[in-house]
């Protein structure tokens, strides 16, 4: 399919989504809602952006006019509509969606927007664009499951380069590894690094360490979680080595930790709940004596974003769909000694769960 195809085929399911929930224009202004229905991931400025869809009707895409030369036309996608520095944004957006009653509105569209379009809309209804745009977003097409495989199979090989020792550790500190950690995603067909965490001994027990300072030393364990996005879709792996010997403390619980990432992957089927997939990693991390050392959801939805839906976690009973992708990356945090953290993405088809990381997930000694 050419891109023209693909954004005019997600319009219409938008619309027919609209329709169902007696949506009458959609809103859509800085977020990934927008790259997904017209290519264009607009920058986070104070000038607005927005896409306004009206159920029926011809899709209108505001932009300031210093920024219409960075969008790529989509004819009979969008009509490109540029504002002047003199014009009113709010008042022009309120004009295309003039006698709608309904509003659905993009969770990253700024407030102060908001606050300047509500009395130029008086008695409209607002609801939530996720609402709308979210489960379509969150059952990928297999040119997306594509992108999430090459953009696996790229970090799959920085992974590797890690725990062969082809990446030094010892004698570095944890930002100069997070910095080439960084330099190789780009390296290996990246346009951008999200993320590159590098903790190591203590340090790992923050999930969301900053790397810093801290010089890694021998016979510890270094926990490496890192991703960036490629082609318009991200990537995501964590992969925990020790420097030296393994601890035997440390050895019986990453066997937990990979028994029970294991287990969440192979549970991860159609139709399972997404909450039954958590479930099923913390009872055997918790049947260990390790429950109260795993401290964040299984996993998270990923795609156009490093998070969205559906998210791994209890409470959310929604059935997993084949297409729908997300990590599974339970992990076990013990405070002022060590973390570790075995993460894949994976995603769910008829056939059963199918990872886009294959990367060893035994913990290597370096």
């Amino acid at each position: 399919m050419t891109p023209l195809d693909i954004y005019t085929e997600r319009l219409a399911r938008v619309r027919a989504a609209m329709a169902e929930q007696q949506v009458d224009t959609l809103l859509l202004s800085v977020g990934h809602d927008l790259p997904y229905l017209t290519g264009y991931l607009a920058m986070p400025l104070e000038r607005l952006t927005m896409l306004v869809v009206p159920r029926d009707g011809d899709p209108t895409l505001l932009i300031p006019r210093l920024e219409a030369p960075r969008v790529d036309e989509q004819p009979g996608v969008f009509e490109l509509l540029p504002w002047d520095e003199t014009d009113d944004p709010t008042a022009l957006v309120a004009k295309l969606a003039a006698g709608s009653r309904t509003l659905a509105v993009g969770d990253q569209m700024w407030a102060r927007f908001l606050v300047e379009l509500l009395p130029q809309l008086p008695g409209a209804e607002y609801r939530r664009a996720v609402d709308v745009v979210g489960p379509l977003r969150m059952v990928k097409d297999q040119a997306e499951i594509d992108a999430l495989a090459a953009a696996g199979a790229a970090v799959d090989r920085i992974a590797g380069e890690l725990q062969s020792g082809s990446i030094p550790l010892v004698g570095r500190t944890e930002a100069e590894v997070s910095a080439d950690l960084s330099a190789r995603i780009v390296a290996e067909g990246h346009q951008k690094v999200n993320f590159a965490i590098v903790a190591a001994g203590e340090n790992a027990a923050s999930p969301h360490h900053h790397a810093g300072p801290r010089v890694i030393g021998e016979n510890e364990i270094v926990l490496c979680d890192f991703g960036g996005t490629m082609d318009g879709y991200c990537s995501d792996i964590t992969r925990c080595v020790v420097t030296g010997d393994v601890p035997a403390d440390i050895a019986e619980a990453y066997a937990v930790l990979h028994e029970a990432q294991r287990a969440a992957v192979a549970s991860a089927t159609v139709g399972t709940g997404c909450q039954e997939v958590d479930r099923t990693a913390r009872r055997i991390i918790a049947d260990a004596g390790y429950g109260e050392y795993f401290v964040h959801r299984t996993g998270h939805g990923i795609g156009l974003e490093e998070h969205e839906d559906p998210y791994i976690v209890e409470g959310n009973d929604r059935p997993l769909e084949a297409g729908h992708a997300f990590s599974v990356e339970p992990g076990i945090y013990v405070p002022g000694q060590w973390g570790m953290r075995l993460e894949d993405i994976v995603v769910a088809t008829a056939a059963g769960p199918s990872p886009m990381n294959a990367a060893d997930h035994d913990l290597a000694s370096v």
